[in-house]
């Protein structure tokens, strides 16, 4: 998840599947007559934490449609905290949905994920930002109802990031450890371009893929398009949508609102990027 739509192991087999066009067409309205920062909405993430003693507030819900029906969550909070320079500590406590084909929708606490992003190096004119983020998905959620993986979980990446005038690039990737019967260790891999098209209004597109985190699973290539809209220095909006390239048929969106503050008053309370 902060990774938000990185497709944890625990939602990525049930959520590819099917279509449905008219949230689809809805979505990607919404993204041409408003249309990012690492992270939320975009599953491909950034090395840069949350500066030291400032917060980050998400109230947000994720969406997930395949051949198999669809899952996500409806909605999730995502916490972040700079809890020292260079370090930033993560929470997610997702209240999860999942509605398989022909069967009856699940919804209930999920899987909570826990992480510490620790950036190893700033910027340079000739070298990007660096960092890692490892993650942790702890099994809160029901397995049998659908609402999570019954295991815990680990996500080990490495994030890299370079600014070029308005435009920003970054991505990376980690390798799952995923536990469990019928399920197998993986890779996740995303590359993400944005564009500060003006003050307080960025687009970005990303692609990333996905090995089989179960035996049943094949990989799946995807994209998004998406947008952060700064109202002000505190209130930010969110969202993405975008198709499965490659694997089973499918889609995925993201729709957020965001919080950001800090507890210095003479460092900026925005986020920028």
């Amino acid at each position: 998840m902060e990774n938000s739509l990185q497709l944890s192991p625990s939602r990525s087999g049930r959520c590819q599947r099917g279509r449905l066009r008219g949230v689809w067409l809805c979505l990607a309205s919404l993204l041409l007559t408003a249309v990012g920062r690492g992270g939320p909405p975009f599953a491909t993430d950034d090395p840069e934490p949350v500066e030291f003693r400032h917060w980050e507030v998400y109230v947000a819900s994720q969406y997930e449609h395949g051949p198999g029906g669809a899952s996500g969550t409806l909605p999730h909070v995502e916490v972040n905290y700079g809890a020292a320079p260079n370090l930033q500590l993560h929470l997610i406590a997702p209240l999860a949905f999942d509605a398989p084909a022909g069967a009856s929708r699940q919804w209930g606490y999920g899987d909570t994920e826990l992480g510490a992003k620790y950036r190893l190096g700033e910027e340079t004119d000739s070298l990007p930002e660096t960092g890692v983020f490892p993650l942790v998905e702890l099994p809160t959620g029901d397995p049998g109802r659908g609402l999570g993986s019954g295991h815990t979980q680990v996500f080990l990446p490495v994030w890299l990031q370079k600014h070029f005038g308005s435009w920003t690039s970054y991505g990376g990737g980690g390798y799952w450890i995923n536990p469990g019967e019928g399920n197998r260790n993986g890779w996740f891999t995303g590359l993400l371009l944005q564009r500060q098209v003006r003050p307080g209004f960025a687009v970005g597109a990303e692609v990333f893929h996905q090995t089989p985190l179960a035996v049943t699973e094949s990989s799946a290539t995807r994209m998004n398009v998406g947008i952060v809209w700064d109202l002000d220095d505190i209130r930010h909006v969110l969202a993405s949508v975008g198709p499965v390239l490659r694997g089973p048929s499918g889609f995925q969106a993201y729709l957020g609102f965001q919080l950001t503050f800090g507890m210095s008053p003479a460092a900026p309370t925005g986020r920028a990027r």
